[in-house]
C-alpha cells in the first residue's frame, strides 16, 4: 500500500511500484518538499529515506512534469535498493521514451545526461540515440494519418488482450461492420489530400473473404493516393494469391506478416492455426509482388527457450523482409494467458528475467549486424521483464506510420470498432482523443453519433 502527501502523484508513483514483483504488498509512505530542490521522502519498514534533486522548472508545466519525474526516481532508488535489482529503463514507466528523449534534447541539448540519472541502461539510452537518427527526415511532416480497424480474427491467440473477436462467431455482424466503416470513410473524406499514411489493422484483415477484403480496400485506398499504405494481413494461415493480388490492384504498398515464432511446439502453445512452414509459404507467396513486408516476433512466449527464440530471429533475417518487429509478451487483463495464471495461483508467474534479457540482447545484435536499424519503439505496462517493443527496418524502409503514432505528431482519423482518434495540437501541447465502442455492435448502432463526434473534432 501506497500513500502520499501529494495524491496526484500517487498513480504515477504506483506505476514505478509495480514494476517489482512483490512491491504492491510494502507499506510506503511519500512525501515531496520543494525548500530544497526536488527533495521526496519515504518511509518504509519504519526507516525515512531522503532523496535530493537539483533541477530548475522554466514554466508550471514544466514544474509539474519534474516533480513526477523525481518522485518517481527517488521511489525507484528506494526500491531498486530495497530488492538488489536494476531494470533496464530504470525509473521510466511511460510508454513512450522517445518522446521524452525530444523533449530533453530541447530543453538541455541532449538527453543522455538525464536518462542515465533516471537509471535506463546505457544499452537502452544508445538505443533510443539510435531510433532518433532513423526519424531524422520522417518525423513532424504535417498531415493526418488514417486508420481502418478491422476487429475479427481466425481465433484468439492465449497472450492476446486485443479487443477482437472469432470470426466464425461474430460472421453474423459482418455485413453491417462493413456497411458502416463504408459510411464512417465517406464521412472522413475531408481528409483527403492531406494524407501521410494509411493503415488497415485488426484484428487479421486477411481472415476477410476476398469480396470483403475488396470492400475495406475500395473505400480506403482514395485516402493513399500515392501515401504510403500498409494492410496488416496477419496469421499466415488466411493467406492467398487472390487477396495479395487486390492489395496489389488498390495500391497497398506494405503488408505485415505477423509469424510471432518459428517455432511449431510454440505456435502450438500459444493457440496459433498454422506452423512454421504456413510462414515461409506465406513470405514466399510475397515475393512476387512490390510490397515491404514487416514481420513480427515475440521474446517471451508461452514456453519458448532461449535457442527457439534466437531460432526465429535468424529465421526472419534470412527471408530479409523490409521491417522486423520485435515484441516483449506483455499480459494485460482480457489475454488468457494471463487470465489462466492468475486462476491458478493469485498471481501471474514471472518470467525468466534473465533469458528474456539474453532473447532481447540477441535480436538486437542479430538485426543489427542484418543491416537493420531500430526506427521506433514503445513500453507498455504489464511488460515482461520492464523491456520494450523495437521496430527494425533496413535504410529507406522506415514505416511513417508507426513513428507518427509513436510520437505523436500527426494526427490520426480511425474509423471502425475500438479504433481511438487523436487531434494533436503541438502549439498547444495537447492532444484530444475520442474513441469508438469497443463491441461491434455498439459500434454500429452509434454511427452517426461517432461521426458527428470526430467532425467536431477536426471541424
Amino acid at each position: 500500500m501506497l500513500s502520499s502527501t501529494r495524491e496526484k502523484l500517487v498513480p504515477e508513483l504506483m506505476d514505478v511500484v509495480r514494476l517489482f514483483e512483490g512491491a504492491e504488498e510494502l507499506e510506503i509512505a511519500h512525501d515531496m518538499k520543494r525548500e530544497n530542490g526536488f527533495e521526496n521522502v519515504f518511509t518504509l519498514g519504519g526507516r525515512e529515506y531522503r532523496y535530493v534533486d537539483k533541477d530548475e522548472a522554466k514554466t508550471p508545466l514544466e514544474e509539474k512534469s519534474l516533480e513526477k519525474r523525481y518522485a518517481k526516481l527517488s521511489l525507484y532508488r528506494l526500491l531498486s535498493e530495497y530488492y538488489g535489482k536494476r531494470l533496464p529503463w530504470g525509473s521510466l514507466t511511460g510508454i513512450r521514451p522517445t518522446r521524452l528523449a525530444y523533449r530533453e534534447r530541447e530543453r538541455t541539448g541532449d538527453f543522455r545526461p538525464m536518462f542515465s540519472k533516471l537509471g535506463v541502461s546505457e544499452e537502452n539510452t544508445e538505443l533510443v540515440a539510435r531510433v532518433l537518427a532513423a526519424q531524422e527526415g520522417i518525423l513532424g511532416g504535417e498531415g493526418i494519418d488514417l486508420y481502418v480497424s478491422i476487429p475479427f480474427c481466425p481465433s484468439k491467440c492465449v497472450y492476446c488482450s486485443f479487443i477482437t473477436a472469432p470470426i466464425e462467431k461474430t460472421r453474423a455482424y459482418l455485413p453491417a461492420y462493413l456497411d458502416a466503416l463504408e459510411r464512417e470513410l465517406e464521412a472522413s473524406r475531408f481528409a483527403m489530400g492531406n494524407i501521410r499514411s494509411v493503415y488497415v489493422g485488426g484484428g487479421t484483415p486477411f481472415v476477410l473473404d476476398p469480396p470483403d477484403l475488396e470492400r475495406v480496400l475500395r473505400a480506403a485506398a482514395p485516402f493513399a493516393r500515392g501515401a504510403e499504405f500498409t494492410v496488416e494481413a496477419g496469421r499466415p494461415d488466411v493467406f492467398s494469391r487472390e487477396k495479395l493480388d487486390l492489395c496489389k490492384a488498390y495500391g497497398v504498398t506494405r503488408i505485415c506478416v505477423n509469424a510471432q515464432s518459428f517455432s511449431d511446439r510454440t505456435l502450438q502453445a500459444i493457440g496459433r492455426r498454422h506452423t512454421a512452414a504456413d510462414v515461409y509459404e506465406a513470405f514466399e507467396m510475397t515475393r512476387d509482388y512490390p510490397f515491404d513486408v514487416n514481420c513480427d516476433l515475440i521474446a517471451g512466449l508461452t514456453g519458448e527457450t532461449l535457442e527457439e527464440f534466437c531460432g526465429s530471429v535468424d529465421a526472419a533475417v534470412a527471408l530479409s523482409p523490409e521491417n522486423v518487429t520485435v515484441h516483449t509478451l506483455c499480459l494485460k487483463r482480457g489475454a488468457r494467458l494471463k487470465e489462466e495464471r492468475l486462476e491458478k495461483g493469485g498471481a501471474v508467474r514471472p518470467l525468466d528475467g534473465g533469458v528474456l534479457a539474453d532473447m532481447i540482447a540477441y535480436s538486437r545484435r542479430t538485426l543489427t549486424a542484418a543491416g537493420y536499424e531500430p526506427y521506433y519503439l514503445y513500453r507498455q505496462k504489464y511488460m515482461a521483464g520492464a523491456h520494450e517493443n523495437v521496430g527494425w527496418s533496413k535504410r529507406g524502409h522506415a514505416c511513417v506510420y508507426n513513428i507518427d503514432v509513436m510520437e505523436e505528431t500527426c494526427d490520426n482519423l480511425a474509423v471502425g470498432a475500438n479504433a481511438v482518434t487523436k487531434r494533436v495540437f503541438l502549439g498547444e501541447g495537447r492532444i484530444e482523443r475520442y474513441g469508438s465502442p469497443k463491441d461491434i455492435p455498439t459500434y454500429i448502432q452509434k454511427l452517426d453519433v461517432i461521426v458527428g463526434e470526430k467532425n467536431k473534432l477536426f471541424r
